[in-house]
């Protein structure tokens, strides 16, 4: 059997475009560029791109005017945007990724969005002979600027192994969760856990606040068991200190609690937990911090025993 020329060497410079330059997708495209691929870029807020090429210096080959001219000549496609709409609009729309992105090329998204729209592109990509990944991630902002993220991919098998030797460039952990749509289930579940995890982080940073203990000994004595967690590795002292200026806002994980619900919907699954921490995140919205870290659903709890 002849091997993908994407499987042939994980070192072999690819042309690779990246569509979208948020807090993750700017990160993800030093590490392409760095890892030695010819590296296309697009944003639909144009200066966002050029603020991008403008603070890494020689690292983008070119800047797209559209998503079909960054596809054009491309070998990869990468996605990280906003929500099912924006996804829709870059891959399928009339200046879309699959009006250029030629047989055999190779299609990865890691936007957070439903199951449904990651299924239909993937019919979509199927039938113009296009190897296509749903690849949500997970390890937050640090995992993107360390290239350590955690990617859980749905889509064929030749699809994931014809993706791999990009995605290497900036994960340390590539899941192949099953058929199109698995890595955004597998996603939906990551953040309901999440949203478990901080929910209760919250209570038990005020409820140990309000004895009067060393918030230092208490995060000591039970970080080392059953309860620790990356929450509390990571979050425990920010939160005592009312520190939320991190890289995953609540507005997001509404969004991704929200496709969580809706999902279990559809499936008859009944999210109890998930719904009523949704709701917490909704009073932090309309105290106005939206656009804080997760960790700010704290501030729905009064702080006593600390001034």
């Amino acid at each position: 059997m002849t091997e993908s020329p994407m499987t042939a060497n994980p070192v072999e410079r690819r042309k690779v475009s990246l569509i979208g330059l948020g807090v993750m997708g700017g990160a993800i495209a030093r590490h392409i560029a760095q890892a030695g691929h010819e590296l296309t870029i697009f944003n639909r807020t144009p200066k966002r791109a050029q603020d991008w090429a403008g603070d890494n210096p020689g690292l983008a080959h070119r800047i797209a005017a559209n998503p079909a001219h960054a596809a054009q000549d491309a070998d990869v496609v990468i996605t990280c945007v906003g929500n099912d709409d924006d996804l829709a609009d870059v891959v399928l729309g009339p200046n879309g990724v699959f009006r250029m992105l030629k047989k055999g090329g190779v299609f990865i998204d890691h936007t957070t969005v439903s199951a449904r729209i990651a299924r239909q592109i993937s019919v979509e990509a199927r039938d113009l002979q296009i190897h296509c990944v749903d690849a949500p991630m997970t390890g937050s902002q640090i995992g993107a600027e360390k290239g350590t993220l955690t990617l859980m991919c749905g889509g064929r098998k030749d699809a994931i192994e014809a993706a791999r030797p990009v995605m290497e460039a900036y994960s340390q952990r590539i899941v192949h969760v099953g058929k199109a749509g698995s890595g955004q289930i597998a996603k939906m579940a990551n953040q309901i856990c999440i949203a478990g995890n901080v929910a209760a982080l919250a209570e038990a940073v005020r409820f140990a606040q309000a004895s009067h203990l060393d918030m230092d000994k208490v995060y000591e004595a039970i970080s080392g068991g059953a309860a620790q967690s990356w929450q509390m590795d990571n979050r425990w002292k920010s939160m005592d200190e009312d520190q939320f200026d991190f890289g995953f806002a609540i507005d997001w994980m509404r969004k991704d609690l929200g496709l969580s619900l809706d999902e279990g919907r559809g499936l008859g699954v009944s999210l109890p937990v998930a719904a009523l921490i949704d709701q917490f995140f909704a009073d932090i919205q309309a105290m106005g911090g939206g656009r804080l870290d997760t960790s700010a659903i704290i501030k729905r709890l009064p702080k006593k025993g600390r001034k």
